[in-house]
C-alpha cells in the first residue's frame, strides 16, 4: 500500500556535467578576486592609487555578481565539497580589508604616528566582523560595520580628507564593528529595493568616473553624494526600527 522509501533512494539524477561546470566557473569567478587583490596591492606598492582602486573596484563588482549566480545555480548541491561562503569570506578579507588597510597606510591617509597602528586596528577589528555568526539580520542588513574598508579608503581618497579626520573615522568604524547598527546590503535588502538598487548603480558609475576622470568633478561628485546619502538613510532607518520578527 505504501511505497518503500529505500526503493527510491538514489534514483534521482545528479547534476549534469554542464551544471557542474557552471558551478566550478562561479567558484573560479569568486577566486579571481584574490588575483585582483594582488594586482591592487602591487599598484599600491608602485604608488598608483588610481590603479589600486580600480582593481579593488573590479573585485567589488565580482563580489556583487558571484553570490546571485551561486544562489541561482544552487551551487551547494552541485559542488558540496567546496564551501562557497568560506571561499568568498577569504577573498573578501583580502580585498575588503587587507589591501585597503595597506592602501590607507601606504598613501599616508592617517597621521604618521598612527599609520601602522591604524592599519593594524583595521585588520584586527575586521576579523571579528568576518567571524560573527550573526553578521546579517533575517532581512539581509549587516549588523555592525561590515568591514567595507575598500569603500572607506576610496572615500578618503576622493574627499582628500585631513589625516586627523580619517583617524577618527577609522576609530569610529572599528568600534561600530561591535555595535548592532545596521548597514544596508544594496543587492539583497528588499526595503525600497528599486531606489536602493538604482542608488547603488549611480554610486558605482560615479565612483568609476571619479577614479578614471577627475575626483574633483562636480558632475560625478554630487550624484555620488546623493546616492551615498540614500544608502546611509536606509541603513539608519533600519537601525532605529529596532529588532524585527522574521517572516513566518
Amino acid at each position: 500500500m505504501f511505497s518503500d522509501p529505500s526503493r527510491n533512494a538514489g534514483t534521482e539524477p545528479g547534476p549534469t556535467p554542464a551544471r557542474r561546470a557552471a558551478g566550478w566557473a562561479v567558484h573560479a569567478l569568486t577566486a579571481s578576486g584574490a588575483f585582483l587583490g594582488l594586482l591592487s596591492m602591487l599598484a599600491v606598492i608602485n604608488g598608483d592609487a588610481r590603479g589600486a582602486l580600480l582593481w579593488l573596484g573590479a573585485a567589488l563588482a565580482i563580489d556583487g555578481l558571484d553570490g546571485p549566480m551561486a544562489r541561482k545555480l544552487q551551487i551547494r548541491d552541485l559542488i558540496p565539497r567546496v564551501d562557497g561562503a568560506v571561499l568568498d569570506l577569504v577573498v573578501d578579507y583580502l580585498t575588503y580589508v587587507l589591501v585597503p588597510a595597506i592602501f590607507i597606510y601606504w598613501f599616508d591617509l592617517l597621521p604618521p604616528a598612527w599609520g601602522l597602528a591604524g592599519a593594524g586596528f583595521i585588520l584586527v577589528t575586521s576579523l571579528y566582523c568576518f567571524a560573527n555568526i550573526d553578521m546579517k539580520t533575517h532581512d539581509n542588513y549587516f549588523v555592525g560595520f561590515p568591514a567595507i574598508w575598500n569603500v572607506v579608503a576610496f572615500i578618503m581618497w576622493v574627499l582628500d580628507s585631513p589625516q586627523w579626520a580619517n583617524a577618527a573615522v577609522v576609530a569610529m568604524l572599528g568600534v561600530l564593528t561591535f555595535v548592532p547598527v545596521k548597514f544596508v546590503h544594496p543587492i539583497r535588502v528588499r526595503d525600497h529595493r528599486a531606489v536602493t538598487y538604482a542608488s547603488m548603480l549611480v554610486w558605482a558609475a560615479c565612483s568609476l568616473g571619479l577614479v578614471l576622470l577627475d575626483r574633483q568633478s562636480a558632475l560625478m561628485f554630487w550624484p555620488w553624494i546623493a546616492a551615498s546619502a540614500w544608502l546611509a538613510f536606509v541603513s539608519l532607518r533600519r537601525t532605529f526600527a529596532g529588532p524585527t520578527a522574521p517572516p513566518p
